[in-house]
This record gives C-alpha cells, sequence and structure tokens, in this order.
C-alpha cells in the first residue's frame, strides 16, 4: 500500500529547475507558479523585464522560489546565451511563448503566415533543441511540455496560419518524444480550450462567443486561467514517467462534444 507521502512525493518536484517561456502573464504564468507550488525552482521568461520582476516577487512573497530570464524566444542566439550561462540546463521546459494573430486567408499574408510559424513552432523547435541539447551534453534526460491548443487539431474559419502552427507543434511533439526518449527524455503537450485570459479578453466580453461556448462546451463556461495549472504539474513529475508524446486536452469536454 502506497502512503500519502510517497504519493506527494510522485506528484512533486522538489529538487527540479523549470523554465517556462511566455510566463509574464497568462497560462503562462499559472504553469510556471504550479510547478514552483510543486517544488521546482521556477524560471519565468518574457521580454519585459519589469513585469517578470514582478512576477519573482511574487513567487518571493508566496515563499516559492524562482527568477526570470529575459529573453525573446524567437532569438536563438539571445536562448543560447542564456542556457550557456547556466551550470546546467533546467530538468523541465515548458513552451509556452507564441503569437496569436486571428484572420482569414483574404487578409492573412504569406509574410503573416510565415511570422506565426515562427512564433509559435519554430522558436519552440530551436529552443527545445538547445535545451535537449545541453542537458544531453551533460548525460541528462529532462521533461519538455509544448503549449499546443485544441485549433491543432480542430479548425475555425478565419484562422489558417494559428491552425498550421499549432497543428505543427502537436506533430512536432510527436516526433520529439518518439526521437529523445532512448535519451531519457519525456516530450508531451498540454492543448488548452476556451480560457479567460488577456490575450482572449475581447472574446471573453463579446456575447455572440458567450453564446458560443455555452452551445459548445458542456460546462457551458469559459476556462479559468489557473485550471491549466495541474495538467503541467502532472506532466512535469514522476507520476507521468510513462506518458511520453502525448498530448493532453483541457477543454472541459469541448472537443468531444457533437
Amino acid at each position: 500500500m502506497t502512503g500519502a507521502a510517497d504519493h506527494e512525493k510522485r506528484f512533486g518536484l522538489g529538487g527540479r529547475r523549470a523554465l517556462v517561456t511566455g510566463s509574464a502573464r497568462g497560462l503562462g504564468w499559472e504553469i510556471a507558479k504550479a510547478l514552483a507550488e510543486a517544488g521546482a525552482h521556477t524560471v519565468v521568461n518574457g521580454r519585459n523585464a519589469e513585469a517578470l520582476a514582478q512576477r519573482v516577487r511574487e513567487l518571493s512573497d508566496a515563499g516559492l522560489s524562482g527568477d526570470a530570464a529575459v529573453f525573446d524566444v524567437t532569438d536563438e542566439a539571445a536562448v543560447t546565451a542564456w542556457l550557456d550561462g547556466l551550470d546546467e540546463a533546467p530538468d523541465i521546459l515548458v513552451n509556452n511563448a507564441g503569437l496569436r494573430y486571428r484572420a482569414g486567408t483574404s487578409e492573412c499574408t504569406p509574410e503573416d503566415f510565415v511570422r506565426m510559424l515562427e512564433g509559435n513552432l519554430v522558436s519552440a523547435y530551436a529552443v527545445a533543441r538547445t535545451w535537449a541539447l545541453r542537458r544531453m551534453d551533460a548525460g541528462l534526460g529532462g521533461a519538455l511540455i509544448n503549449v499546443t491548443s485544441i485549433a491543432g487539431t480542430r479548425a475555425r474559419p478565419g484562422d489558417p496560419a494559428y491552425t498550421a502552427a499549432k497543428g505543427g507543434l502537436e506533430s512536432l511533439t510527436r516526433s520529439l518524444a518518439v526521437e529523445l526518449a532512448p535519451k531519457g527524455f519525456r516530450v508531451n503537450a498540454i492543448a488548452p480550450g476556451y480560457f479567460a485570459t488577456e490575450a482572449n479578453a475581447e472574446w471573453v466580453a463579446d456575447p455572440d462567443v458567450t453564446k458560443f461556448i455555452e452551445a459548445r462546451i458542456p460546462v457551458k463556461r469559459w476556462g479559468k486561467p489557473a485550471e491549466i495549472a495541474g495538467a503541467a504539474v502532472f506532466l512535469a513529475s514522476d507520476a507521468a514517467t510513462y506518458v511520453n508524446g502525448h498530448t493532453l486536452v483541457v477543454d472541459a469536454g469541448m472537443t468531444i462534444n457533437y
């Protein structure tokens, strides 16, 4: 019979370091905070040093361990420089940073499309690659979590670039999971549904979107940002040591509701 202490240890992240990209706000911040609450020393990332410093203060005030890494994930040289400055690359990487651009085919130019791919897919690959190589050079594995979207396997009119980028990120998750598993890595993804984040504020306030939410989501409401946290802790922890190449959908049943 497994005791409570063993169970808590299995889901705990004590003694580990985590980097969460794009974590100054929204789902990234909730994931970063949750990993810290589970015991990890968590590095919040973004381009705004002041916003990140505030987040680090919040972690410290709550008795949690963390610091900040100010760099743009689309700047490969900056990512490499930050990782090269560490004694050891973090045990856990959460690729959360990304761009959001809603435009149909007539408005979305090829340049816009490329920008979305670079911001949501290419940058995630670049960060994951550099991180994994640093871990492998030290003879270590790790846990990688890509934040995709239910848009990765579904589609809505007027959103081709984001849909393609997130679909690619889900496929990349499977590819890296197969390639890196023999080297001690686990690679999984989280696909959020409709969450009431700052980025979705305009939609949250739209009565037509509210009607859509109530009709399509069984619980009939937007997700609260904090409700993403448990999925990340689970996939990063030893409770998920035999979970690899999986996309954990967190959408309150939206995508199974017909």
